[in-house]
């Protein structure tokens, strides 16, 4: 039998829903796959001394999240184009002695909205965060047809700086301060911080702020309604969850370790289950 040894990089990792999505999958395809978890705060160590000892170690392949997804960049030996292009890795493939970064967030993302949210305008978009979870969703959401994207991050200058890496003229960065503004006129928000995760609840924005003919997309995927989307879902809101990104981006991760073709509608009935329990 075929087996994987996968992990996951990152910080305050223990709610993720990564490894039952992956070694479901393997199983039914007849592989043997063990998704392990790696956090940054218990390993004590560095994400590239991680990733260097998940090599030696024998690991297939690593998905990186919060907060490594541009650290890890410097100790990779190649990028993927579209990694490339956003400046952020999440998912890293070990190929003899090479280690090699993709990003398939981007394209999680792009499917997640393109299935959950149909016929959404998208002439005006707001998105909160320019980490790098945020590059990919902004990267999306231009390939998806934005009108103007305007990009906003409590570091001005790392918003800024993922508008000028995007290098197309539908996306600008503003300030903090500017967010109600940007907000009210706007047809859409998606929100790209930590914000709102088991370890870091609350609301990214007031929530008078939303108003029944925005559209509100989370990128937050533990716990799936997210308080910004029960106060969104309050005011008529339509809301996407994190839910469908997290699928999507972890069958493509699953395609590049294994070479197999997930199958993605049954790794969706997989995270419902996953939040039934």
């Amino acid at each position: 039998m075929t087996s994987y040894l996968i992990g996951l990089i990152g910080s305050g990792i223990g709610p993720s829903w990564s490894p039952p999505l992956h070694e479901r999958e393997a199983a039914f395809q007849g592989l043997r796959y063990l998704y392990r978890l790696i956090d940054i705060d218990v390993a004590g160590m560095a994400v590239g001394d991680l990733v260097r000892t998940a090599r030696r170690f024998g690991f297939d392949g690593l998905n990186i999240t919060h907060p490594c997804k541009q650290t890890v960049i410097g100790h990779l030996d190649e990028l993927s184009p579209d990694a490339v292009a956003l400046g952020a890795v999440n998912t890293v493939v070990f190929d003899g002695n090479r280690a090699i970064g993709h990003n398939t967030d981007w394209t999680g993302f792009a499917q997640s909205f393109t299935r959950g949210l149909p016929g959404a305008p998208t002439r005006e978009v707001v998105q909160l965060g320019a980490g790098g979870a945020g590059a990919a969703v902004a990267y999306a959401l231009l390939t998806l047809g934005v009108g103007r994207l305007t990009l906003v991050d409590a570091e001005p200058g790392r918003a800024a700086a993922l508008a000028t890496r995007l290098g197309d003229g539908r996306v600008t960065a503003a300030a903090l301060a500017d967010l109600p503004h940007l907000v009210r006129r706007a047809d859409g928000l998606v929100h790209a911080t930590p914000t709102g995760m088991a370890h870091h609840p609350g609301l990214p924005l007031p929530p008078d702020l939303l108003r029944p003919k925005l559209w509100v997309a989370e990128i937050v995927y533990r716990p799936l309604e997210t308080e910004l989307l029960r106060e969104a879902a309050l005011r008529g809101c339509r809301t996407l969850n994190g839910g469908g990104m997290v699928v999507f981006q972890a069958a493509e991760a699953f395609r590049l370790f294994t070479g197999r073709e997930p199958d993605t509608e049954r790794m969706l009935a997989h995270l419902t289950s996953l939040v039934a329990a």
